[in-house]
């Protein structure tokens, strides 16, 4: 695959949940998504391969969408963070009435990464790998701190969970108000 096709893919991907056109660095994130990009989801709780499968789907959905022929090599890579968290904001929106962009923001948020944007991203490469570490691993807390879904009053061990679950579980507090 050549460089711009993957240029274009992951422009496709950054326009998802984020405006292209804003110049201004402290608005944009150019340098997040491509750390998340570059960043492989690697499910380790059985349900979670759901996930990754949904996040390669954005592949043939742009291959399609931009109509190409892209090589194998390109087809066969594992499914980056960012896929993988874009194609479960999508999962997420369907069974709420917010839209994939603001649960792909609620993600981010919760992971703790809302702050690195373009004007600041390059001095926190290290601990934005430290925090994708600790998702990508589920090093994070049993309440789900440090994940995708903290949890205030949950009697699950959320490193234990498959994403999907937590999921319900958080958006089960979140009616209730906690």
């Amino acid at each position: 695959m050549t460089e711009s096709i993957e240029s274009t893919y992951f422009n496709w991907l950054y326009a998802k949940v984020l405006h292209v056109e804003n110049p201004t660095p402290s608005l944009t994130f150019w340098n997040l998504m491509r750390e998340l990009h570059n960043t492989e989801f690697v499910w380790l709780i059985s349900g979670d391969d759901n996930r990754a499968e949904d996040g390669l789907d954005l592949r043939h959905e742009f291959i399609r969408e931009a109509n190409i022929n892209p090589d194998r090599e390109w087809s066969l890579l594992g499914c980056s963070v960012l896929e993988m968290l874009i194609a479960f904001s999508r999962r997420t929106s369907f069974e709420t009435d917010r839209s994939p962009r603001d649960w792909f923001w609620s993600f981010i948020e919760n992971l703790g990464l809302s702050e690195f944007n373009d004007a600041n991203t390059p001095y926190y490469y290290p601990v934005i790998a430290e925090i994708l570490y600790v998702f990508i691993w589920r090093t994070y807390s049993p309440d789900g701190k440090g994940g995708l879904f903290p949890i205030i009053n949950t009697r699950n061990d959320q490193r234990k969970i498959e994403l999907w679950y937590q999921f319900s579980e958080y958006l089960v507090e979140l009616e209730r108000g906690a």
